[in-house]
């Protein structure tokens, strides 16, 4: 999870603002690069949740793996839009995979094994990744080591999970799936549109939040630490919200998190100030990973039977909100100069789902 997701679908954020220096990128161009691996991760998603892939999952993921790290090396090596954007999409088709072979192999092992409690240290990797990242990437800038280098150094890095998962998830014979009963899985529309407000929402702000602070002189020297911060509040995350989960309940959680965010989101461009930053960064990385897991448990807990159709619906909504996020904040960017407008609709989408939220769980009672 670190390597796939930590880095190679999030190094992007703190290595734009050097490829748009270098290249002459618009935030057009880097917006839609972005949506170009998110759109890889949508459909990495749906396929891997498919039943009619041949092989075992341990295989897949170690693939995978592989490709992630490949795909984010090469990045560094391709100097065209198109070229950016079809390694980006291998990418994010990549680093979908690891999220669901991962899951599911280390999921259902934890539960063998009596162990379930430490699947927030499973989902908590993503944010070690981002941490890593983020230390890597400043520290090879700081070594005056420019875009092309911090891709590739971000590719290596990441090789090296693909010893530590082989090691880690032994090739033996894997579970059967479990079947599931339950609610009726009635009035999950209202859930699944937050989740694609919450993929909009939060993903202007994951992806031009470095860039944010670099374009503005009063908070620029916080640039090397910003992304750091982010993966740090992160990795504690998923426990922190599990928690408010089980006193609050799923859905009414998810609302308050959602809110939570939304004021980071503000705070972007409202606060341009050293606190300002500082405060977003800790409420984006304190709930982007927490909400992803409780919008699922949320979705899987009103889902009767087999809950692929609905999960699948779920990573359908946030796919789509994360591809367009980037597209239109670019846009909206270079027509006006500022990420004020294209930050201000996020956090009106994430208080929008946050009312879907308590909608949902309110007719669920």
């Amino acid at each position: 999870m670190a390597a796939a997701m930590g880095v190679g679908r999030f190094v992007y954020t703190p290595i734009l603002p050097f490829m748009v220096e270098a290249l002459g990128l618009s935030e057009s161009e880097a917006g839609l690069i972005a949506s170009a691996n998110f759109a890889g991760y949508l459909a990495g998603a749906l396929l891997a949740a498919t039943p009619f892939l041949p092989g075992s999952r341990r295989a897949w993921l170690l693939g995978a793996l592989v490709a992630s790290a490949a795909t984010t090396a090469a990045t560094g090596v391709v100097s065209s839009l198109p070229a950016f954007l079809a390694l980006r999409f291998l990418g994010g088709l990549a680093s979908a995979f690891v999220l669901v072979y991962a899951s599911t192999l280390v999921l259902e092992r934890l539960h063998a094994a009596g162990r379930g409690g430490l699947s927030a240290l499973h989902f908590g990797g993503v944010g070690g990744g981002m941490a890593i990242s983020a230390l890597l990437v400043s520290g090879l800038a700081a070594s005056d080591i420019d875009w092309r280098g911090q891709w590739i150094a971000s590719g290596l890095a990441s090789l090296a999970a693909v010893a530590v998962a082989a090691a880690l998830i032994p090739n033996r014979a894997e579970p059967a799936p479990a079947t599931r009963s339950g609610a009726s899985g009635r009035g999950l529309t209202p859930l699944i549109a937050a989740y694609g407000l919450f993929g909009f929402g939060y993903v202007i702000t994951a992806t031009f939040l470095v860039a944010i602070v670099r374009d503005s002189p009063s908070i620029a020297p916080l640039e090397p630490m910003i992304w750091l911060l982010v993966g740090l509040c992160a990795m504690p995350s998923v426990a922190l919200w599990g928690w408010a989960g089980a006193r609050l309940g799923v859905l009414r959680a998810y609302a308050l998190a959602c809110a939570v965010q939304a004021l980071g989101v503000a705070a972007s461009v409202l606060w341009v100030s050293p606190a300002g930053v500082l405060l977003a960064g800790i409420l984006l990385g304190g709930t982007f990973m927490g909400m992803t897991a409780l919008g699922l448990v949320g979705a899987r807990q009103m889902a009767g039977g087999d809950p692929r159709r609905v999960l699948a619906l779920m990573t359908a909504a946030f796919g789509l909100g994360q591809i367009i996020g980037p597209v239109f904040a670019g846009m909206l960017h270079d027509a006006t100069g500022s990420f004020l407008g294209a930050s201000l609709t996020a956090a009106g989408a994430l208080i929008l789902a946050a009312a879907l939220s308590l909608w949902t769980a309110a007719r669920a009672a």
